[in-house]
């Protein structure tokens, strides 16, 4: 990515069978090398945000693929330069050689996310912003989804660079007082500068407290479902997904591995895994499975822990799930009583030290309903302690939260600085310190290094 001034191109659409297929130019020469290539109007001539119908010709002459050729000039475009994107018919084959037709005439191929670097580098989008491209084409909920759309639209950036210029006033008041310190003047307010730090503060560990919802929006939510044999966990699993995905038997011990399958639920993502019953078994291949289902509990963001409505909770489920809020304390656990629906009378649930979901989720399988109670606690296990946090105010990247974390730090020492009557050089130094890492994230400081290192996990041809 050393190159600037040349001229880009890739194919940015997807491989394989398709309707359509986009193959994008991006640089000073991008006119005159589709133009080079095109039969149709002078790509050269044209005014920009115009498209063109036409044929792409291979070097021999030959006609490639019909075309729709769009122009976006400098600096109207989404890399800031000279743009142009060919459409052709999908499939592999046609957007190969019209790409192979442009390196020919002089394009060189696009290193992994270079248009949208070459945006950052010309002021289209900040640093934020560019990585949201990236986090916005591997959402994989509606939440992740709109979050990214929000950190693309410059929201998130707008939280950050309000942090920074309340620091930037704060830190010249106190460079000021240094330049005056011979005079004994008082720039700042003490008051004013103490509240400062602290709202600064608050909103620095907002940010930072949403980073627990912004990796499982991310990465998704991975949720256990465990108990004893028999309890009917295949079929909640089934009445979860709307889709028969494990085999559901009245033989004690069918599940002996782990069975995962995704679900959107509000908005999330949800990672499912159905285990084996956990109970004491001579039997090597199911213990192996007991085995395993202990380690994806351990593992787990959410435990949903199943048991049979008609037997009860037995006295030693009731100790495990007693032991597993001191082994565990953070995570959350929802204890589900199965088969309501075999049960002539409302079922008498035992008193634990947490609420008992009494439902049938053979009966959910064909009434989602029965699922709500379920579903509003597995959501509320995720965002219980966020609130109703704004999407710009999600945190999803791991680089951010080392940053904001860096710049909390700074903060607090700023912080402790003012109250110990400490020299004003050193609180300055430590609101800069705060000012640097915020600038890192957005991308007004940065380096070399940082920029490979992001663009470099983009596809080619974004």
């Amino acid at each position: 990515m050393r190159q600037r001034g040349d001229t880009i191109a890739a194919i940015a659409t997807a491989r394989g069978r398709a309707a359509l297929a986009i193959v994008r130019l991006s640089g000073p020469e991008a006119c005159r090398i589709a133009a080079a290539c095109f039969r149709g109007a002078d790509l050269q001539a044209v005014p920009s945000h115009t498209a063109h119908f036409g044929y792409v010709l291979s070097p021999d002459g030959e006609p490639i693929d019909q075309v729709v050729a769009t122009v976006f000039r400098t600096p109207r475009s989404y890399t800031g330069e000279d743009v142009v994107e060919l459409t052709c018919h999908g499939g592999d084959l046609a957007p190969q050689l019209i790409l192979e037709t442009l390196l020919h005439h002089g394009a060189r191929l696009a290193e992994p996310g270079e248009f949208t670097l070459r945006a950052f580098l010309n002021g289209k989008l900040d640093l934020a912003q560019a990585e949201a491209v990236a986090d916005l084409i591997h959402a994989g909920s509606t939440r992740a989804h709109r979050v990214s759309l929000a950190h693309l639209q410059g929201r998130y950036s707008e939280q950050l660079q309000r942090l920074r210029s309340d620091l930037l006033e704060l830190c010249a008041y106190v460079e000021l007082e240094l330049d005056f310190s011979d005079e004994d003047v008082e720039f700042a307010d003490r008051a004013q500068l103490e509240a400062l730090l602290d709202r600064t503060g608050r909103l620095l560990d907002e940010l930072l407290r949403s980073y627990r919802l912004g990796e499982l929006l991310r990465d998704g939510v991975r949720v256990v479902i465990g108990g004893r044999p028999n309890a009917g966990k295949s079929t909640l699993l089934n009445a979860l997904l709307g889709q028969d995905r494990a085999i559901v038997s009245p033989v004690p011990g069918t599940t002996r591995d782990q069975i995962e399958a995704e679900a959107e639920i509000e908005g999330l993502r949800f990672r499912f895994v159905d285990t084996a019953g956990l109970r004491a078994t001579a039997d090597e291949i199911e213990a192996e499975g007991v085995r395993r289902a202990q380690q994806a509990i351990a593992a787990a963001e959410v435990l949903v822990y199943v048991f049979d409505l008609t037997v009860g909770l037995a006295p030693d489920e009731q100790a495990y799930l007693t032991r597993l809020r001191t082994e565990q304390p953070a995570l959350p656990v929802i204890v589900v009583g199965n088969k309501r629906d075999l049960l002539d009378s409302a079922p008498e649930l035992l008193a634990l030290d947490r609420p008992v979901l009494a439902l049938s989720a053979r009966r959910a399988r064909e009434d989602a309903a029965e699922l709500q109670p379920l579903v509003r606690e597995l959501v509320a296990a995720v965002t219980a302690d966020l609130g109703s946090m704004d999407d710009s105010a999600v945190v999803m990247n791991q680089r951010h939260r080392q940053h904001l974390a860096r710049a909390r730090e700074a903060v607090q020492a700023a912080r402790a600085a003012l109250d110990q009557g400490l020299s004003g050089d050193l609180l300055a130094l430590e609101l800069r310190r705060a000012l640097h890492e915020l600038g890192a994230i957005t991308g007004e400081i940065t380096t070399e290094d940082v920029l490979d290192q992001i663009f470099s996990r983009f596809c080619i041809g974004k």
